[in-house]
């Protein structure tokens, strides 16, 4: 069996003709740059881009395979080169059975099915173009249609304060607005991790997934997953998430939650943290409070013991909350060892310290170690090392 590094949740920004797809996302995140980006520079082996339902986008994938860029998989997948790229779309429900807005993941296996999917989506949503759209069907008809097409379903980022499963999405349990049995896998979200997550019951039957949810070139990768597979495909990809035939994810790297934009519970007018119980800011009286995803998983907690087998989570700094490490000091590491993976997962400290001042090399390798300090973050806003 063999490793693979995988990120399952790549925006694009923009089609290849220049119209926006991820309105929030950078304009640099075509379809081709993403790919080249994630190959080249990340080091990744397979990437989930979520919004190849736009009709654009497919155009381009089309082109690629026309003119031999890539090719599909006969198990799923496109190739470029190393990089498998498993085509995938997000998407909104706010059903009756909901209170609020869910984002969910879509994966399927080819561009063949994916033209299916989004000529079956242009007539539930207002806009095909455009990414993260509302979807005028219940989450149940989206699992049925997806697994239905041999799909893959993920409930994305599920602890976030907005748009997502447990933030606002149900009370108390999944079940209030999906089909338990059709989940393939659950996206933690950047502030929380496996820890957190398993003070759900309900979650333990299920493969955690970290992904970077990410808006711009430089964000991909920021969490990812080493998983066994046999090869990067989209069969071994299912298996992987099921745990079938010893394929399985051999561990998560995501941000300390700590590091994440919602984290702790603050203010929605100045962020000034506050406690679980608090009605009012102490600091400007205001009385919008973000609740924070620890604090919501305390409200949702079922379970104190961790299902056995559940495999190791690894908080890692991405390289760009390094402080002093700026985008030329970070090319400069990339040229001269590879990709960020290798930086972040190989280079030894000596190496390190050839290229970039020791300052920034003791940094690297102690967010490695687990031994950095950190500072929370909450109501959008990152946190960041302490040290």
């Amino acid at each position: 069996m063999n490793r693979y590094y995988v990120d399952l949740h790549i925006h694009i920004g923009r089609t290849w003709t220049g119209k926006p797809v991820k309105i929030t996302g950078a304009k640099s995140l075509t379809f081709t740059n993403i790919i080249e980006h994630a190959r080249h520079e990340k080091g990744l082996n397979m990437v989930g881009i979520i919004d190849c339902h736009s009709p654009e986008v497919i155009l381009e994938m089309e082109s690629l395979i026309q003119s031999g860029e890539i090719s599909e998989h006969p198990d799923g997948g496109l190739i470029f080169g190393d990089l498998t790229v498993i085509p995938g779309s997000e998407l909104e429900i706010y059903d009756e059975q909901s209170n609020g807005p869910i984002h969910l993941l879509v994966y399927f296996a080819n561009l063949t099915i994916m033209r299916e999917f989004s000529s079956w989506l242009s007539g539930h949503l207002k806009n095909i173009q455009l990414s993260s759209q509302r979807i005028y069907v219940t989450g149940l008809e989206l699992q049925k249609k997806a697994k239905d097409l041999g799909g893959i379903f993920i409930p994305a980022h599920v602890f976030t304060p907005f748009k997502s499963l447990y933030g606002k999405g149900v009370n108390k349990s999944l079940s209030e607005v999906l089909d338990p049995d059709l989940i393939d896998g659950i996206e933690l979200g950047l502030s929380s991790d496996t820890y957190m997550a398993d003070q759900l019951g309900e979650l333990h039957r299920y493969t955690f997934v970290t992904n970077s949810d990410a808006h711009s070139l430089a964000k991909i990768a920021r969490e990812y997953q080493v998983i066994a597979m046999k090869e990067p495909t989209f069969l071994e990809l299912q298996k992987a998430l099921k745990g079938e035939d010893d394929r399985h994810i051999i561990a998560n790297y995501g941000l300390d939650p700590l590091l994440g934009k919602y984290h702790k519970t603050v203010c929605a007018e100045c962020l000034n943290p506050l406690n679980y119980d608090d009605q009012q800011c102490k600091l400007c009286g205001k009385d919008k409070i973000i609740k924070g995803v620890a604090d919501r998983i305390i409200e949702l907690k079922t379970a104190d013991i961790n299902p056995n087998g559940r495999p190791p989570y690894v908080h890692q700094v991405p390289l760009e909350f390094i402080p002093g490490l700026g985008p030329r000091a970070l090319e400069k590491l990339v040229n001269h060892f590879g990709s960020e993976m290798a930086i972040l997962h190989e280079v030894p400290y000596e190496a390190l310290a050839e290229v970039v001042p020791i300052k920034i090399a003791d940094l690297i390798m102690k967010a490695r170690e687990g031994k950095i300090n950190l500072a929370a973050g909450g109501g959008g806003k990152y946190g960041k090392i302490a040290d």
